[in-house]
């Protein structure tokens, strides 16, 4: 084994071994309903950190793949009744719709402004949308939208033994967390490859990237369809967690939220998003039972205060302190051998 595959696999096991603390110690501190609220905002944060920090998309329409993953599993599930199948077929579904619209976007060269502004108004167009199902001819087999009511009463995620369980909150807790942990790991391997190297160099220099052969649009749909599917299973997971799925899943709100997460966690990372989505939809939780400020008013302020003294966000700056440290305890040891060689001599 090479120090470059001993090192990845040393990376792959830390969050393995940070997330046992975790499953221990975290539902004793929180409750494991709120828990897994957390987990399934990571794992959005975490969608969109890998497509805009690695891939450079920046986009507004995470919140549409969100809902789209929750709407499919419910559909799928009120006509099905197989939940674990209705999760994959949710996610497929997602990523189907991304990898269209990525091909739409990225074969039609959009810019990256027209992107944004293409992904948000797709958003706010299924929100108008599904606002809009409440009839009854709005019925797809034996599941009826419902419009601005939503989808109420259907079967959710379950283990073959989770029935002889006193605590399904904390069973469910654990699913998402390890969905979330997972999903991680996937994302690292997904980089390590030769596709995620690519996807690395068309950020960083996409016409170059062109010249030397590869065709990028391709690349870019591919990348952005699996961003979308991670938003779907988060999406998925939601509609479990809440027993009902409404329109405001596509919400511009939503949406602008998750952007949010990932600019204070830290671009150009994968544990930065998870640790913004973790700190502020906490934040947001603690700030509910107050009713004296705004709670986005707070959270603008926040990402304000973030981008002025923290630019590359939390795990940028934690990063970089930890290379400050590390510069300055070579320094200090250098020094220390100079002088110890100089007393010598």
């Amino acid at each position: 084994m090479t120090f470059g595959q001993n090192n990845f696999t040393r990376s792959m096991l830390a969050p393995l071994l940070t997330a046992i603390p975790v499953i221990v110690i975290a539902p004793a501190i929180l409750q494991p309903f709120a828990l897994a609220q957390l987990s399934i905002f990571a794992l959005l944060a975490l969608s969109l950190g890998l497509i805009w920090g690695y891939g450079g998309i920046l986009c507004f329409g995470q919140g549409a793949f969100f809902g789209i993953g929750a709407y499919s599993y419910v559909i799928l599930v009120t006509n099905l009744s197989l939940p674990w199948t209705s999760l994959i077929l949710a996610i497929c579904c997602t990523m189907i719709v991304a990898a269209c619209l990525g091909l739409v976007m990225f074969y039609g060269r959009l810019g990256d402004v027209y992107l944004a502004i293409v992904t948000l108004v797709f958003t706010l167009i299924l929100n108008r949308f599904m606002n809009a199902t409440a009839g009854p001819e709005y019925q797809i087999g034996s599941a009826r939208l419902g419009g601005f009511n939503g989808i109420p009463g259907f079967e959710v995620l379950k283990l073959p033994w989770s029935d002889l369980l006193f605590m399904p909150d904390i069973l469910f807790f654990y699913i998402c967390f390890g969905i979330l942990i997972m999903a991680w790991i996937f994302c690292r391997w997904l980089l390590r490859t030769h596709f995620g190297r690519v996807m690395i160099a068309i950020r960083e220099n996409e016409r170059k990237v062109e010249f030397a052969g590869y065709d990028t649009r391709l690349h870019k749909t591919i990348s952005f369809a699996i961003g979308g599917g991670l938003a779907g299973m988060a999406g998925v997971l939601y509609a479990n967690w809440a027993g009902i799925v409404t329109p405001n899943l596509f919400s511009l709100t939503q949406s602008a939220e998750i952007i949010i997460w990932t600019i204070v966690g830290g671009i150009g990372t994968l544990i930065g998003p998870i640790i913004g989505a973790i700190l502020l939809v906490f934040l947001k939780l603690l700030l509910g039972y107050q009713s004296v400020v705004d709670n986005y008013f707070l959270l603008g302020v926040l990402l304000i205060l973030v981008v002025i003294w923290f630019p590359n966000g939390i795990a940028g700056a934690a990063a970089q302190s930890r290379f400050m440290s590390r510069t300055a305890v070579k320094k200090w040891k250098t020094h220390s051998n100079r002088t110890m060689n100089a007393r010598r001599s």
